[in-house]
């Protein structure tokens, strides 16, 4: 192809891609050093980790749980447990100020007396009985697990049990002998995504070689899994084909064999006993209805299979309201909705004729956020909910669907919100579009430190939530923080995110750059104080505004991003990605993605503002290259460490911190970084 945004298609750091290479890894150490020797040796800096660490390790925090049967479930690290305990108690314990929990998985004795860098990724628990779990474990942080079957009454791994060795696998319970398995068996068995192609049926004490293969999806396809609902009277198997990250196919698997639910590939469906639900992405027409993007609709399974669609409409999107999430109880649906970025629930309930569409009262009516913790969709109208903003700490509540609410826990107060208020803003784009913004601070203070942040992807929602975490590092020692709800995102349902894909990802960073600019005309911040700060896609983001607005901002912070938007695809989960972004080898996808891959955008002699790349060795989902070639690149253009930092942990996944002291540390170099080019 010859040029690329000023390099050539001969990448000169293709070994940094290397992830555990000694020359790749020595690089890494040295950068290291650079940064720490600057930002970690400074007296804020431990300050910031203490203070961080106190919040992240908090015995007052809500431990947040998940009902299975007759108990709840939760897992929970603090300072003495930094590796974590799951555990299980009562309800009437759970409402105690201090439960008394049994312990079911100690992963830090686990990692002790096996000698690995285990980290807990959940646990998948068998019903009926609940005596039974799929447990999975990573090393150092990373997606791929490592299952193993575990015995609950008797608190230990079963012997011979089920067992899975490292990979990104799916697993789900069938019966007490039987699981649905999709994990690396040789090859084929991977899409080219790196996750599970097959869907396998295992029976136990046979060998997974001779496990019955289901389903095989395609080689590009982003992966297929199987599940089985075992709710009494609506036993059923399914197969989930995702084709790429917005479509799939869903299957009964009969025994005629599998049949496929004809709705359209990119919506969203669910199965609830006699009740199917579909979420559209696109308008759909069906029964000489044309129902929008962002709907939902109900209908009952058994008349959809025989042909007759007859669609009961739950939810329609305006120009404020999106669909947020909805999710069972025994009798009713819980519908959360957006309205301007705010939640807002209703309980919907199926009578002879119809649904029954009420305001669920009493809970949180003045929060900004509510997020759905737990239903019992199966036995009970219980819901648990918690309640949150930008300065009110966490509230859960426990209620059922007609009955009064209790509050269960209450989070503390990890900084003082006296004197801070919350406003929403709007910023017009490029193109003419509103696009709202959130800013948490001191009202009347000048221009001073503002800290920005923004996702604009994958059709994430950035509500108001309470951060600890954010408080304490920044708002608590004067500064300001913006939350941008970009095109990209799902504030505004499909249409929000659909009109910033592919050749239109443009729009995200437009929209920033005009978020940026307002903050300054409404005198909150000037460029030389304004901070950003993203992750993954949000990484992204920043190195798009690194290389083409350095004149809007002072600080800049990228985590565990993506920057080489021509080799995206190639490394680890990135081809799940092409959906969202495009596909490099396409030369129409690639004449808009490099206009934007900041890896090939940088260039020298720019006054680019200081920068801080943070990643992880062991983030098997967004690879660490990103961050390395970016860096080496840029010093390679003259940029020296004063301009260009970098920090690595040798752990921690796709969060770049595989417990709560290296989360600390991370953070406290974030602040740092900020307080020190900004404050």
């Amino acid at each position: 192809m010859g040029q690329t945004g000023g390099m050539t298609d001969t990448d000169p750091y293709l070994w940094l891609e290397d992830v555990t290479d000694e020359r790749a890894l020595d690089w890494v150490r040295a950068r290291n050093a650079e940064t720490t020797a600057e930002l970690a040796d400074r007296p804020r800096f431990g300050r910031l980790r203490d203070e961080i660490r106190e919040v992240l390790d908090a015995d007052d925090r809500i431990p947040y749980v998940r009902r299975r049967g007759e108990l709840l479930y939760n897992f929970w690290r603090d300072a003495a447990r930094p590796r974590g305990v799951w555990r299980r108690t009562t309800l009437a314990e759970y409402r105690t100020p201090r439960p008394d929990w049994e312990v079911l998985l100690d992963v830090d004795a686990l990692a002790e007396r096996e000698g690995e860098n285990w980290v807990w990724q959940g646990a998948t628990v068998r019903y009926p009985g609940y005596s039974r779990a799929l447990v999975e474990l990573s090393r150092g942080g990373a997606d791929a697990t490592v299952v193993r079957e575990f015995d609950l009454d008797r608190r230990e791994f079963v012997p011979d049990g089920f067992t899975l060795p490292e990979a990104k696998s799916s697993v789900t319970w069938i019966d007490e002998d039987r699981i649905y398995v999709g994990t690396d068996v040789g090859p084929g068995s991977l899409t080219s995504s790196g996750y599970p192609r097959l869907v396998k049926e295992w029976r136990r004490g046979t060998p997974l070689a001779d496990a019955e293969t289901v389903f095989e999806g395609k080689a590009d396809d982003v992966a297929v899994y199987g599940l089985y609902d075992p709710t009494e009277g609506f036993e059923r198997h399914m197969v989930h084909r995702s084709i790429d990250f917005y479509r799939a196919e869903r299957y009964l698997r009969t025994a005629e064999g599998l049949v496929r639910l004809d709705v359209p590939d990119d919506a969203r469906t669910s199965v609830h006993r006699e009740w199917l639900l579909v979420r559209t992405r696109s308008p759909w027409a069906v029964g000489g209805t044309e129902h929008p993007a962002g709907a939902l609709l109900a209908a009952r399974l058994d008349e959809f299979l025989a042909g007759r669609h007859r669609w009961d409409v739950l939810f329609e999107p305006d120009e404020h309201t999106s669909l947020d999430y909805h999710a069972w109880t025994r009798h009713h649906l819980v519908v959360g909705t957006l309205s301007d970025v705010r939640t807002r629930l209703r309980v919907l309930t199926p009578t002879g004729d119809g649904w029954r569409d009420e305001p669920l009262s009493g809970v949180g009516e003045r929060a900004a956020t509510i997020e759905l913790v737990d239903t019992d969709p199966r036995h009970t109208d219980e819901l648990l909910l918690s309640t949150s903003g930008f300065t009110e700490p966490a509230t859960l509540v426990r209620g059922e669907v007609g009955q009064d609410t209790e509050v269960l826990k209450r989070a503390p107060a990890f900084f003082p919100a006296d004197g801070l208020t919350v406003d929403q803003h709007v910023a017009t784009s490029t193109d003419g579009t509103k696009v709202p913004y959130f800013v948490v601070g001191r009202p009347g203070s000048g221009p001073g430190p503002t800290l920005l942040t923004g996702y604009g992807g994958f059709e994430v929602s950035l509500t108001p939530s309470y951060s600890g975490v954010i408080g304490r590092g920044w708002l608590a020692r004067g500064g300001t923080y913006v939350v941008a709800n970009l095109r990209g995102g799902g504030e505004y349902g499909p249409r929000w995110h659909s009109e910033a894909v592919r050749a239109d990802r443009h729009r995200v960073y437009e929209d920033f750059a005009a978020i940026a600019r307002d903050l300054v005309e409404r005198g909150i911040t000037t460029p030389e104080r304004l901070g950003i700060q993203g992750g993954s896609n949000g990484g992204l983001l920043m190195g798009v505004m690194l290389t083409r607005h350095p004149e809007l901002f002072g600080a800049i912070v990228s985590q565990v991003p993506l920057l080489d938007m021509r080799r995206y695809h190639r490394l680890l989960a990135g081809a799940s990605w092409m959906a969202e972004y495009g596909d490099p080898d396409d030369e129409a996808d690639w004449a808009h993605l490099r206009e934007f891959s900041p890896y090939h955008q940088v260039r020298a002699g720019r006054d680019y503002p200081p920068v801080l790349f943070v990643t992880s060795t062991r983030d098997d989902r967004v690879h660490p290259a990103h961050a390395r070639k970016m860096v080496a690149r840029m010093r390679e253009l003259g940029y020296g460490p004063d301009r260009v930092r970098y920090h690595e942990n040798i752990e921690g996944g796709h969060g770049a911190a595989a417990d709560n002291a290296q989360l600390a540390v991370k953070w406290a170099l974030v602040f740092e970084f900020l307080w020190s080019q900004l404050g």
